[in-house]
């Protein structure tokens, strides 16, 4: 299979895209909560494996770390060119700026909220603690997969994954907690009619009158 994907073989080159397009994909979409992005990355991280395909060498049995690797540096310069792009926009007059669709993207998976707090999160590690977790976590790679990937010893993959846990249920639940405070804060405010501009019974009399009203 390396020797195939070094000499080009299209064939093997669809069966490498058949077998780890959708891991590429998962990689991406939650280290960038963004789908539309990460199909991006996906078509990057191919492209890429095809101009390097001549550096991929015979070590282990599968061509996923190689693969992997190359989809981390896809996502590190994406990321920079975002930043780049976020900054030009800064210097925008505010009513030329675009809006962002980002979160209304990620509220399409299942648990958006605990996504985008994972997101966030993960947003405050450091990247080298960031790529180890989303590799290793998210993505299923071993130590070794995952040391080959980022061209590090496994010793390191190890103690900076140690360090990602930590940190990362500390700050998820810290992040998930200042969410809900703000949805509470949000629901709270006093509903029109009644004495004193209140009704009374407060949201569950409002949803009964509303159900009553339709049936």
């Amino acid at each position: 299979m390396h020797a195939r994907i070094r000499a080009g073989d299209p064939d093997a080159f669809r069966e490498l895209f058949r077998d780890h397009a959708q891991l590429v994909y998962r990689h991406a979409v939650r280290t960038t909560g963004d789908w539309t992005a990460a199909e991006d990355i996906v078509s990057l991280t191919f492209l890429e494996a095809w101009r390097l395909r001549g550096k991929l060498r015979d070590e282990g049995e599968s061509p996923r770390p190689w693969l992997m690797g190359i989809a981390v540096n896809v996502l590190r310069n994406t990321g920079r060119a975002a930043r780049r792009h976020e900054r030009a926009l800064a210097r925008v007059p505010l009513r030329d700026v675009l809006p962002d669709f980002a979160d209304e993207l990620v509220g399409r998976i299942a648990d958006s909220d605990e996504l985008a707090a994972t997101k966030a999160a993960l947003g405050q590690l450091r990247r080298a603690e960031r790529e180890v977790f989303a590799l290793c976590v998210w993505s299923g790679l071993g130590y070794v997969e995952a040391a080959e990937a980022l061209g590090v010893p496994v010793g390191t993959v190890r103690s900076r994954l140690s360090r990602a846990r930590a940190r990362l249920r500390t700050l998820t639940d810290s992040e998930l907690r200042r969410r809900s405070g703000r949805a509470e804060s949000l629901g709270t405010g006093t509903e029109p009619g009644g004495a004193g501009g209140q009704v009374q019974g407060g949201r569950t009399a409002a949803a009964r009158s509303n159900e009553e009203r339709t049936r």
